[in-house]
């Protein structure tokens, strides 16, 4: 029966995913099927949802990849019929999402910010194009249509205990040629800026490193993190890539942005899109970051910055 799927390996993205799933699949009443991994009793949560019916897929093997379950996937699919299938854009999710489009002989549309639905039934799907300064629509002639969307793109649904729905297993993977040797874990920084309700960005108008300083006591006393513009950790090293906020870096959604010396460059600013407000601090009046920003002050992050961090303590009392 033709409906929508969402596959994501953790239970936060299909969450999210089950948000613009339902939107799309309640106006004509066909059903939602969450693929996801058998974790013990957490079918009911994507019911809760949003979920119509929870596929459970075999857990893997300690050195079994992800395409283990391609096979069993793509089998179920051209069985069901689904006219959509959405999966996280994640570096594997993507991998995946690639792979079973060729097997289902379909085409495949990443990274995408919104769809909907037209008239005759088209899905079109939006994506950022032109690093970010324009918005390129996408349809798919063949079926199912298959997308992947960013983390944190759409909010997970409020929970409703109510529903009702169906949970199944799928089963075991066939052996796979494909085998995980070993596993490393990357290096990250301690904070994950994607989480911050508070995010304070530095920029090239940051003159040392040593300086970065100043922009965390801003953090603490907003209850927030650092992060920073592509120069700052690409170019000069002083801040790590996970904390890189932009097009090819991360995208952030706090309830406060705070830019420091950041010029605004649309790649960046592509990145904070999502972020309740946006304050700017930059000596030069004509930077394009002021033309995001909710809140801009012109003049020198050395002047500024101090200022702020003296009178919110004072307000704070620390």
């Amino acid at each position: 029966m033709p409906g929508v799927w969402i596959f994501a390996e953790k239970k936060d993205l299909a969450q999210e995913l089950l948000t613009i799933g339902r939107e799309l699949a309640s106006p004509i009443g066909v059903k939602v099927t969450a693929i996801v991994p058998d974790q013990g009793d957490q079918g009911d949560i994507y019911i809760a949802g949003g979920a119509d019916e929870v596929v459970l897929l075999s857990p893997l093997a300690e050195d079994m990849s992800l395409d283990a379950w391609l096979p069993v996937i793509a089998a179920e699919a051209k069985k069901a019929d689904p006219d959509l299938i959405l999966l996280a854009a994640t570096a594997r999710g993507k991998d995946f999402a690639a792979r079973l489009a060729a097997r289902l002989e379909t085409g495949l549309c990443s990274n995408c910010i919104a769809l909907h639905r037209e008239e005759n039934g088209t899905i079109v799907m939006e994506r950022l194009a032109y690093g970010g300064a324009a918005v390129q629509q996408v349809t798919c002639p063949t079926r199912p249509v298959i997308a992947t969307i960013p983390p944190r793109t759409f909010a997970p649904a409020p929970a409703d205990h109510g529903r009702l729905g169906e949970i199944r297993k799928l089963p075991p993977p066939p052996p796979s040629p494909v085998r995980v040797i070993a596993r490393k874990t990357k290096e990250r920084s301690s904070q994950d800026i994607t989480e911050a309700k508070a995010v304070i960005c530095v920029g090239r108008g940051m003159e040392k490193q040593e300086d970065i300083n100043i922009a965390r006591q801003l953090a603490d006393l907003v209850g927030g993190e650092v992060g920073c513009t592509r120069p700052i950790s690409e170019e000069l090293h002083w801040l790590p890539d996970d904390l890189c906020i932009g097009l090819s870096g991360v995208q952030v959604k706090p309830d406060l942005y705070i830019g420091l010396g950041v010029s605004g460059q649309i790649q960046h600013v592509t990145g904070i899109r999502g972020a309740r407000v946006i304050c700017a601090v930059n000596k030069d009046e004509n930077a394009p970051i002021f033309q995001a920003a909710d809140l801009g002050i012109v003049g020198d992050l050395y002047d500024v910055t101090p200022k702020l961090v003296e009178e919110l303590q004072k307000a704070t009392g620390r």
